[in-house]
């Protein structure tokens, strides 16, 4: 099951994964990014992974489908910020990061939701002017 979660800030999608996840789950988040980018330059994306059992084989080839649409649009992409006290998950997270180079990706344990709700939200500032 997927569920959008309110994420306090506009270009944020936030989304609690748990059970078993299905193509119509996910198409869920998939119409959420697709809108927050039609309204925002950067989106981020917070994710809290509880108790995730498996993702059906339609929901896998979806997945894969729409993230090998958004290769050409990584640099829209800002931030992750994956909540989860699981270990296969930080591991998953460092392999992200290491493919998605323009997107920050990082992983939060359940207790630092604060925090990764803080990490999340924010956008970089405009670049700093130099005068002479």
């Amino acid at each position: 099951m997927l569920e959008l979660l309110p994420s306090g800030a506009a270009h944020v999608v936030a989304m609690k994964v748990s059970g078993r996840v299905t193509a119509p789950d996910l198409q869920v988040a998939i119409d959420a990014i697709e809108a927050t980018k039609k309204t925002q330059p950067l989106v981020s994306l917070y994710t809290e992974i509880d108790e995730m059992r498996w993702m059906t084989f339609t929901a896998f080839l979806r997945d894969l489908g729409y993230g090998l649409t958004q290769i050409g649009d990584l640099n829209r992409y800002y931030r992750a910020a994956v909540l989860s006290d699981r270990h296969w998950v930080r591991h998953l997270t460092r392999l992200e990061n290491h493919l998605f180079k323009s997107m920050e990706i990082r992983t939060f344990t359940v207790r630092h939701k604060p925090d990764a709700l803080e990490w999340v939200s924010h956008l970089p500032g405009p670049p700093a002017r130099h005068t002479a």
